[in-house]
Order: structure tokens, then C-alpha cells, then sequence
């Protein structure tokens, strides 16, 4: 039966980018471990280049390799058999010479490497794809461009960003939200203003701290939040030539404006985890500081439309350096912002260097300057200094955001003012600030506006907890954080009872995925071999998208007849190596079951499997040293993706019926599952789940990471997303969510291939 020949392959263990082993044979790559189930006498191969010399130890016994005879010194590598040796089950340890190639171990009468290899590799030997994803570094520090963008293309753009921004963040979509629970004590009267401290709860049970700088007199007031940068002493800063955030909100009750100064995470008041935190774990569920401040600045807007003498329709919001960060990421999903002052931060050479502004998928295809752009219409402010990473905004950032302003007639509404300063939110800084909100908020001249005398009050007057302590039954530390991990699963089983709204879409994955669905002319693909055998054609393929980098290795078998076929991709967790039959050549059993149904198959390694790896070392991605997910895809979904390159091939053969079935096996079962929600274009997806427990975090952590996977849904949301019809799931952990969603169970294999079959 299939499904017994496929089961017994997937119960062998193994690890992502090895080659496959049956009790009789195995083929490696020098660098693997060797693992044998059965004793016997084995065959040793290697393989390696004809003028090689060389040797191989196997189990303590050394092999010597003579060079290839001269018939044969042409060609670019070779098999040769090096002996036999007796062998015992377990592990084997082998040592060789760094030209080995391959080595492969057979008991099997008549074993032929050759014949073996044909059906595990699209490329010949000694060459791996090479996939530029494995190697690009995109940082904080990369210089950018940003694209020109018609009107049309750029709010297509916007809604994929501001759909990131939340998704990374585990916003999305918007949580409903919790009572503030808002404090406002110990006012006082001020030379021109009042001055309060606040605490509210954006989470319950999680405090955001600050005071509360109003005019003197009824109302009604604009409102401005301003979080503030990574200064020192936080949002008490005064005295320096960096700047003064109380100056800033004490001249803005001056000049009429309630300003509302709130602590960054860790900072002063805000004492339930320090500045930086956050773990795989956490990011998983879509928490981490860039999070929670987001929260924070939105349940800031909140707060300051709550109050009777502020005015709901004119709100603004100011920052700089990490606090410019918060204004223009708060002033893209906020559209109760009406004017923006981010400072010293929009910059196309460096995009913030600090956790609090690198969230997962934030920055995938994009700078900082499409997010300060998302602030279009609405009046933005970009300050920048001639001493930090703004220093080129009158010739780059400034022109690019006006861009976008000019789409909608509104290049009046972006101004650039550049100072000849370090960074810094100083007097000159916060001057041309007040003449803008004047200007567009506040109203009345403030042409010429420069900043009066301030006395900044005590710390005593402004600090929230000025002895440190938090309000009885608020936790801190690895509980506070535990506690919004259990306010997350809350809000994921929330989401997961409101699946039929239709708020998480296969457009949904996608962005939070980093993939994409190519188009048939976006291919980039070379064929690098093609044999007739009996009954079929095998076709050798590197697949691609123009201008990705990416090389995805496939085996494409169809019909010698052109009559058009049904396709299946089948996707394997280590390979599709482990789809071939190594003993005897040819492709394994589950192949030659859809051959002989009519049906043309295409397997690929998808990133960093099989052929991704070159025969003498593994390949290991090329890393950022932070960041990696702000501003890359993660393997799983650079994994995804490869699936919807795979189906974009298909679609684009003239030979195919367009009818295409994803099949995923071992580990890749889940990757197929993601990208069927993505791809609806697959007609059936039948996913091994592999014994997955979707609930185990750091099952997720260390096979599928991707962050904000588990906030939006991760299973559940994906079949729901790409429609519970397409997909039957087998070998899965019972588990209550997924069979809520109504989607087909089962633990046989083979009446998954007769559900491909269905109509």
C-alpha cells in the first residue's frame, strides 16, 4: 500500500538538508552524521573529481581512492567503489578528504550511485543553487531608495505596510479593546499651565506612565501625545543640549495645547520590564517593545480624546530619535493623528537602532520613508540635523515623502526644516515644531514664534511612582510578561470564534509571510537536464523570481503524451531527495502512485533543503546581527514562498490542465498548509502535520518561526483564510481549535491521494 511504503520513510529520523536512507542504502554528504538500521556487509562509494586521490576511513577502516583512469579524467566528478566493510546498526563514523563530494553505503545487490543520484538532484554534481536570500543582509544600516509610485500603486503599498505594522505587533486585527482604567492625581498649578501625573492600562494589568500638561482655562483643547527618544533621563530630560521634553509640553500648554508626555518602556515610571526584552517566545505572539509601545501611543490617543476639554478632531502627536520612531509608526495606523512632528529620525541610511523600533516584518520591502509617508494628506513635519543619520532628508527623505504628498495634491502639507545641530530635539528643533502645530492644529500666527522662559518643575511633581514602587497587584519581570503571553492566547482564541468575518484573508498571510504570488511572467527558471524514460519524462529545473535571487531546485515529472495533465506539488521536510528510490533508482513509490494516475509531479527543495547545500558543507544563511525578521523573511517563509514560486511554474506550462494539488510531508506539511492559505490557487492541500502540536510555543520557535503567527491564528487561521474545503490534514495531534474549524481529519495517507481526486 502507499501509504505503508510512505509512513516507513517518514518514521526515519533525520535532519533538514540531509539525503535519504533506507535499511539497505544510504547516500551522504561528508558532513552528516551516518545513522545505519541494519548490520551487514555495505559497498563503500564516493564520489568526488577524477584526478582526485584520496581516502576514506569508514568504522576505523581506511579506504584508499586512486584517481579516475583516463577514459574518464573528462568528466567533473565521478563514483568509485572503495571496498566493502562490515558494518553494525547505529551510528557510523566516517572521515575523508575535504574533495569528497558524496559517499554512499549499500548492502543492495546491484546498488548503482549513478542511477541513484538521477532522481535526488536537479543540478550535477558538485554544484548547489545558489540563493541570494541565503547571503543578502538587509539592516538598519543598508541605504535605501524608494521606488516612484503612481497613486494607485502607492495605496496599495500603504495597506500592505499598515496591515505589517499591526501584524507584527500582534494587532491585527485590532484587538478589542479594554477599559483604561485611567488615573489623573496630584495637579498643580503651573507659571501658564497645569501639570498632572497619569497612569492608565493600555492591557489590563500592564501600566502606561506619564503627566498630563494642559492650559489653564475650560477648553476645548487640541491634543498632542508625545513620546519621547532615548534619552537618558527618559521624558524628565531637561538641561541638555539634546533637548527638554517637559519644555516642549510646558510651551505647548502655553500656547493652548493639552500634551500628554508618556514613558517609553523601562523608562522612569515605567517599571514592569526594562527598556529591552523579548524573546522568540514573546515575538511569536507578536510582544515585544515596538509592540507595546505602539499599544501604548494608540491607548494614548484614547485617553486624550477622553477628556472633556480636549477636541477629538484635533489631534497631534511629536517625537524624536526613538520618540520620532513611535510619531510616524502611532501616525500611520492612527487616522485620529492629524499632524505629525517626527524629529531627527525619517532616514533612508539608518532605521532606528534599538529593539523598540526594529519590529518583526516591519521593514520586509520598504525604509522608513514609505512609513513616514503613510502619514499622506495629513500635515507632516520632518525635522532633521546636519550631525546624525537625517543629514541628507532636503536631498532624499524630504523629496521622496513630497512624492507621495504630491499624489494627492497636498505637497503644502510636508515641510522639511534642517538644522545644523547633532542629534537632538533642542530649542531650535522644538521651535520650528510650534510654529507647525500653530499652524495646523493650534491656529492663530505663530510665524515667528520662539520658545518663552520655562522653570521645569520638581521630579517629585512629575514622577508617577516617585518611590519606585508599583500599585499593589501589578507584576513585573518574567510574570508581567507571562501574563501578556496569556492576554495573547485570549485574544488569538477571540480571533479564532470570529474566523467567518473574514478579517484574516489569504492577503493577511501573505504580509505576514513576506511571499508573494508570482506571476507567470515574473519567472526567472532554467532547465538544466531533461531524460525520456518509459512512460515518462523527467525534466531537471533552478525556478525563480526576476530580480529575487532566489534558486529553487526541482524534479518535473510528466507524460511523454502532450494530452494536458492535472500537476501535484509534493514538498518534503527534509527534501525530495527523501522522495526517490535510492536503492533501485527512479522516483520513490508516492511519485510512481501519481505518475500512473495521470498525474505530472513536480518536488523542489524548498529554502535551505537538499540542493541548497553544496556537497562539501552545509550552507548557513548570512545573518544581521539584530533584526533579521524587521527586515527579511524567515525561512518558513522564504519556505512558503518557494511553494508559490512552485505553483507559478505550473501555471505557466501550456501542457497542464491548471488544475494543482500541494501535497506536504513530514515538516513540510505545515509549510504547505501556509501557503495554501496564501495561494488559492491550489486546488487541494493535503498536509502531514506530522504530530505537530500547534499548541506547544516552542515546537513553533524551532520548526516555524515566524513572528505574530501564533497572534493571528497560525493553523486554524490559515484554512479558514484559504477556505476549509481545500484541506485535509493526516497524522495531526487531536486538538479542539482545528477540528472547530470544520476542516478534514485524518491519520490515512492513502485516502488523501483519493481526495486529490475528488471533484
Amino acid at each position: 500500500m502507499i501509504s505503508m511504503l510512505i509512513l516507513g520513510l517518514l518514521s526515519m529520523n533525520g535532519a533538514l538538508g540531509v539525503l535519504p536512507q533506507t535499511a539497505a542504502t544510504c547516500v551522504v554528504y561528508p558532513w552528516e552524521t551516518v545513522t545505519l538500521h541494519e548490520a551487514g556487509e555495505y559497498a563503500v562509494w564516493a564520489c568526488a573529481p577524477p584526478r582526485v586521490t584520496s581516502s576514506i576511513t569508514v568504522a576505523g577502516r581506511q579506504f584508499d581512492l586512486p584517481a579516475a583512469d583516463k577514459d574518464n579524467a573528462k568528466e567533473g566528478v565521478l563514483w568509485r567503489q572503495a571496498g566493502s566493510v562490515q558494518l553494525s546498526a547505529g551510528a557510523v563514523e566516517i572521515t575523508c578528504g575535504p574533495d569528497l563530494a558524496l559517499i554512499a553505503l549499500s548492502k543492495q545487490a546491484g546498488f548503482n550511485p549513478e542511477q541513484a543520484l538521477s532522481d535526488l538532484r536537479a543540478l550535477p554534481l558538485p554544484q548547489s543553487v545558489r540563493d541570494a536570500r541565503a547571503e543578502i543582509v538587509r539592516d538598519t544600516n543598508t541605504v535605501f531608495t524608494m521606488p516612484h509610485y503612481t497613486k494607485e500603486s502607492w495605496e496599495a503599498k500603504a495597506d500592505l505596510l499598515r496591515m505589517r505594522i499591526l501584524l507584527g505587533s500582534g494587532l491585527y486585527p485590532l484587538p478589542e479593546k479594554t477599559p483604561l482604567n485611567a488615573k489623573v492625581f496630584d495637579e498643580s498649578v503651573q507659571d501658564g499651565y497645569r501639570v498632572s501625573k497619569v497612569y492608565f492600562e493600555p492591557w489590563p494589568g500592564f501600566l502606561a506612565t506619564g503627566n498630563l500638561y494642559r492650559p489653564l482655562g475650560d477648553g476645548s483643547f487640541p491634543g498632542i501625545i508625545n513620546p519621547h527618544g532615548h534619552w537618558e533621563h527618559g521624558r524628565l530630560e531637561e538641561g541638555t543640549d539634546r533637548g527638554s521634553v517637559p519644555a516642549r509640553c510646558i510651551t505647548l500648554a502655553r500656547m493652548g495645547a493639552v500634551a500628554f508626555s508618556y514613558d517609553m518602556i523601562g523608562y522612569v515610571d515605567s517599571k514592569q520590564t526594562p527598556h529591552n526584552w523579548g524573546r522568540e517566545r514573546e515575538k511569536l505572539w507578536g510582544l515585544h517593545p515596538f509592540a507595546l509601545q505602539l499599544w501604548t501611543s494608540l491607548r494614548a490617543v484614547d485617553f486624550i480624546t477622553s477628556l472633556p476639554y480636549v477636541d477629538a478632531e484635533r489631534i497631534g502627536c511629536t517625537g524624536a530619535s526613538g520618540g520620532g520612531t513611535q510619531t510616524f509608526a502611532v501616525t500611520a495606523v492612527e487616522p485620529r493623528i492629524r499632524v505629525a512632528v517626527p524629529v531627527n529620525m525619517i532616514s533612508s541610511t539608518m532605521q532606528g537602532g534599538c529593539l523598540c523600533e526594529n519590529a518583526p516584518i516591519l521593514r520586509l520591502d520598504n525604509s522608513n520613508m514609505e512609513i513616514g509617508a503613510l502619514a499622506a494628506p495629513r500635515p507632516l513635519l520632518m525635522v532633521s540635523a546636519t550631525g546624525d543619520w537625517t543629514r541628507e532628508t532636503p536631498h532624499v527623505e524630504y523629496p521622496a515623502i513630497r512624492s507621495i504628498y504630491a499624489l494627492y495634491g497636498a505637497e503644502g502639507n510636508v515641510e522639511n526644516v534642517h538644522l545644523d545641530y547633532e542629534h537632538n530635539y533642542n530649542q531650535a528643533s522644538r521651535e520650528a515644531m510650534y510654529r507647525f502645530m500653530g499652524k495646523h492644529l493650534i491656529g492663530g500666527d505663530w510665524t515667528n514664534f520662539t520658545e518663552p522662559a520655562y522653570v521645569k518643575p520638581p521630579d517629585d511633581v512629575l514622577r508617577v511612582f516617585p518611590d519606585d514602587q508599583l500599585p499593589e497587584g501589578y507584576l513585573s519581570g518574567t510574570a508581567f510578561i507571562d501574563t501578556l503571553v496569556s492576554q495573547a492566547r485570549e485574544r488569538r482564541a477571540a480571533r479564532l470564534a470570529a474566523l467567518n468575518t473574514g478579517a484574516i484573508t489569504s492577503e493577511t498571510f501573505a504580509a505576514l509571510l513576506g511571499a508573494e504570488l508570482p506571476g507567470v511572467n515574473d519567472l526567472a527558471c532554467e532547465r538544466t537536464g531533461m531524460e525520456e524514460r518509459d512512460g515518462y519524462v523527467l525534466e531537471r529545473w533552478a525556478l525563480g523570481r526576476r530580480g529575487s535571487g532566489d534558486r529553487v531546485p526541482a524534479l518535473y515529472y510528466r507524460a511523454v503524451d502532450p494530452a494536458p495533465q492535472d500537476a501535484v506539488v509534493l514538498v518534503h521536510g527534509r527534501g525530495k531527495a527523501f522522495l526517490a528510490d535510492i536503492d533501485n533508482g527512479g522516483p520513490g513509490p508516492l511519485v510512481k502512485a501519481l505518475l500512473d494516475k495521470g498525474k505530472a509531479v513536480l518536488l523542489i527543495d524548498v529554502f535551505l533543503l537538499g540542493e541548497h547545500h553544496a556537497p562539501g558543507e552545509a550552507r548557513i544563511r548570512s545573518n544581521a546581527e539584530k533584526f533579521n525578521e524587521t527586515f527579511m523573511p524567515t525561512d518558513s517563509g522564504c519556505r512558503v514562498q518557494d511553494i508559490l514560486t512552485a505553483r507559478a511554474f505550473l501555471a505557466a506550462r501550456y501542457d497542464l490542465t491548471g488544475v494543482v494539488d500541494l501535497v506536504g510531508l513530514e515538516q513540510g506539511g505545515l509549510w504547505c498548509v501556509l501557503a495554501g492559505a496564501v495561494d488559492t490557487g491550489f486546488r487541494r492541500v493535503l498536509a502531514d502535520m506530522n504530530q505537530f502540536d500547534i499548541n506547544d510555543d516552542a515546537a513553533w520557535e524551532e520548526h516555524y518561526y515566524v513572528p505574530g503567527l501564533r497572534a493571528l491564528g497560525d493553523v486554524p487561521a490559515a484554512i479558514a483564510a484559504g477556505g476549509v474545503e481545500r484541506f485535509q490534514l493526516y497524522n495531526s495531534v487531536e486538538n479542539a481549535e482545528l477540528t472547530a474549524t470544520g476542516v478534514i481529519l485524518s491519520a490515512d495517507f492513502e485516502n488523501g491521494i483519493v481526495y486529490l481526486e475528488s471533484p
